[in-house]
């Protein structure tokens, strides 16, 4: 059984309804997808900004309700009627960890939040976790008494993984967690998440727009464009052998020591309006492979290889 399956999930942002006539358009933000992560699996969600991966990742943890779909963990239906039944299942570690943090309240405070309210623990049983829970993540418990604005950032974000750790999930949402971050405690952080993995038995979704960190933390990588899975596959395959160009722009695009910046081939570099999104494939304005087809009937996810999906009808090496 994974250990999260989500299927035709999709989320659209009305706008306010126009003056005249009777129709507000809306955003669609996540366009109908579906997945699965396996237990213990590290799952990377990368695409440029605008994606959808943030949104997704919102809809998950229940911070956003979806349009349509449904949300799956270890074959359990999930909804906003329980908000706690999302806690004590699937937790966030956000982009910033400075202000991911309630600056009027004392690390403690963060931290016992969770163990009270979704586990309603009296505080021995509290301390005890809260102190596991800090030697896990190697800070110490003088800290606890502290205050937010009095942590580096590598230091916050290891409390943000504390906070998230409290609530004993089974998968941990991570959104960008190491970006806001110098590269020597990225390295640190990283690390760290591996070994809480194995310790606590945790599913990762990871999200970031850095493909070097996405492929050297996750077992297969998910590709959005648009708001849709445009490409799925095995981490140490999906950049070296991309079957979507837009797979393969990402790839290009990304700096690698030694080789000069050039600009990958592509006829634009915009995303669609959203407002007005195109018929067809999203990313055939951008595409040079893109044919007639390819701006009027919109491509299915299917198989192309061994343990490889995209949605292209004219992908690579094809």
């Amino acid at each position: 059984m994974p250990a999260l399956r989500v299927e035709h999930l999709a989320k659209t942002f009305a706008l306010k309804k126009p003056l005249f006539g009777s129709v507000a358009p809306g955003v669609r933000a996540v366009r109908p997808m579906s997945f699965q992560v396996e237990s213990g699996e590290t799952l990377g969600v990368v695409g440029e900004s605008g994606c959808g991966k943030s949104t997704l990742a919102r809809m998950l943890v229940g911070l956003l309700e979806p349009t349509e779909g449904t949300i799956e963990i270890e074959g359990k239906a999930l909804d906003n009627a329980d908000p706690a039944e999302f806690g004590k299942l699937i937790q966030y570690v956000f982009q910033d960890p400075q202000s991911s943090l309630n600056p009027r309240k004392t690390i403690r405070q963060v931290i016992e939040a969770p163990l009270k309210r979704l586990h309603g623990m009296a505080k021995p049983e509290r301390d005890a976790r809260i102190a596991e829970i800090f030697a896990s993540v190697n800070l110490r418990e003088e800290f606890l008494d502290r205050y937010p604005h009095e942590f580096s950032g590598g230091q916050a974000q290891r409390i943000g993984i504390a906070r998230a750790l409290a609530a004993n999930p089974r998968i941990i949402i991570l959104d960008e967690p190491v970006s806001a971050l110098d590269v020597s405690i990225q390295a640190q952080v990283l690390n760290l998440l591996a070994d809480l993995k194995l310790k606590f038995g945790l599913t990762y979704l990871f999200i970031t727009h850095d493909l070097a960190v996405v492929e050297a933390v996750s077992e297969r990588v998910v590709v959005l464009y648009f708001g849709a899975v445009v490409e799925i596959g095995k981490a140490e395959t999906i950049f070296a052998s991309p079957r979507h160009p837009y797979t393969k722009l990402l790839a290009d695009s990304a700096p690698v020591v030694g080789r000069p910046l050039t600009a990958p081939e592509q006829k634009g570099s915009e995303l669609p309006d959203p407002l007005n999104p195109p018929p067809g494939c999203a990313f055939a304005g951008r595409c040079p492979r893109a044919t007639d087809l390819c701006r009027t009937q919109e491509p299915e996810l299917k198989p192309m290889g061994e343990d490889q999906l995209a949605a292209c009808h004219h992908p690579l090496d094809d």
